[in-house]
């Protein structure tokens, strides 16, 4: 068996989130592959140090792959404000604070801004293929759109309940899953990634 080649069940999804366990998941469901996640296998959270979200999916993905032996992908995304210099971006979790709380995240942003305005603003998901030997593929997808407050909806996660997608009236917190994951930001990376995928079957 060639060392590119995926097998049904053996995939790694790197990461300890639990929204992007399901997003990522239910993207690779109808393509056969069974995954399990970094956190369900106990594997530690490797610091990010890269300076882009390519860089730092690399590095998830790659400590993953070789932590299990197999083929592992991660994402890296953030919320990207134009007004901000598209700060938070790379820092998006981190401005959550210890505790994840995306609520402080949100009125961070807020307290940085006037929104009483439209706010421009994009989601970027980076995703990485790694394999053990160190091998990797990644791209990147973007979504544009505007910032509301209060935030609107309880469905998504992260940000989502303050991002509108341009095009859209309804925030990624008041829109159901399916409808978020037709076309967002990982969405639209999964679509690049999936040429550069080897045959699994």
């Amino acid at each position: 068996m060639s060392p590119r080649q995926l097998e049904p069940g053996r995939l790694v999804l790197a990461t300890h989130n639990p929204g992007k366990v399901v997003e990522l998941a239910e993207l690779l469901g109808p393509h056969g592959l069974q995954v399990v996640s970094a956190g369900d296998l106990g594997l530690p959270e490797p610091e990010e140090t890269g300076t882009t979200f390519v860089a730092n999916a690399e590095l998830k993905a790659l400590a993953a792959a070789r932590a299990s032996g197999l083929p592992a992908i991660a994402d890296d995304s953030g919320l990207c404000v134009d007004a901000l210099g598209g700060a938070p971006g790379i820092y998006s979790a981190r401005w959550a604070g210890r505790d994840k709380d995306f609520m402080v995240a949100m009125k961070r942003v807020r307290d940085a801004l006037d929104l009483e305005g439209p706010r421009t603003a994009h989601f970027i998901c980076a995703l990485s293929l790694a394999w053990p030997d160190g091998h990797t593929e990644s791209v990147e997808g973007r979504v544009d759109g505007t910032l509301t407050w209060p935030p609107r909806g309880s469905n998504g996660f992260g940000y989502d309940p303050m991002f509108v997608m341009d095009g859209k009236e309804r925030s990624y917190g008041e829109i159901s899953r399916a409808e978020k994951e037709a076309d967002n930001h990982r969405a639209r990376a999964f679509r690049l990634l999936m040429p550069l995928l080897p045959p699994w079957q």
